[in-house]
């Protein structure tokens, strides 16, 4: 198996003047989960090289088995620093692809060319796709070959409108990511706040918050 996981290069989160960037935890579950299962694991970003990191996400109260380990992880590390960019990506040499969320996607991955085609051509291709948290963003302006929106009649998830007011970014974000999925077209449902929560629709796998990336991983590995 080799799977393809798409990290933001975004690092503003807004006009606040503070770095965001990905969410380790929604990195590095997902990332040994599949590396677990024995599949090799490309990581790609639109600008390459080394992707922001949301500082909040490597705070003490946020840490994890699996954050403890990536710490520890000097190959996992270096391979982070390294990201191939998007333009260098071929969908057809992967089995699939996931995105990792933090507030970054909803800026850079939601308009980004290279990873737009490459969602439609993971979806016409039939394989796996999966996106955690903020991260279905990057879902959002692709389309099928009909040209209807991914999303569209789909079960889908990602961050809740609720816990977006709960850490306070509501007026921060560039639109509401629960909303939007909605007007895609998409049935969007969720859980309790910070409680994992995942959806499959077919091939598609979406995950509400940071405590679903690992069951999201698990759940895109049943689909190959």
């Amino acid at each position: 198996m080799k799977i393809l996981m798409v990290l933001t290069s975004h690092d503003q989160l807004g006009d606040t003047g503070n770095k965001t960037g990905f969410w380790l935890e929604e990195f590095v579950a997902p990332y040994y989960v599949l590396r677990d299962a024995g599949a090799e694991v490309v990581l790609a970003s639109p600008a390459g090289g080394q992707p922001p990191l949301d500082p909040k996400s490597d705070e003490p109260d946020a840490q994890t088995d699996a954050t403890r380990r990536f710490a520890q992880d000097q190959e996992a590390q270096a391979q982070l620093a390294s990201t191939h960019r998007l333009t260098e990506i071929e969908a057809a040499d992967y089995d699939a692809v996931f995105y990792p969320g933090g507030h970054g996607p909803m800026w850079d991955l939601y308009r980004d060319i290279h990873s737009v085609a490459l969602l439609e051509s993971f979806l016409q291709a039939n394989k796996p796709i999966g996106a955690v948290c903020h991260a279905p963003a990057a879902l959002l302006q692709a389309r099928t070959a009909s040209g209807e929106p991914l999303v569209k009649g789909r079960q889908v998830t990602g961050f809740s409108n609720s816990e977006e007011e709960a850490v306070g970014l509501t007026k921060v974000v560039p639109y509401l990511l629960e909303d939007v999925l909605r007007e895609r077209g998409g049935s969007y449902s969720k859980g309790d706040d910070w409680a994992p929560y995942v959806k499959v629709d077919g091939k598609l796998v979406t995950g509400q918050n940071p405590a679903s990336s690992e069951e999201a991983a698990k759940a895109l590995l049943k689909l190959l």
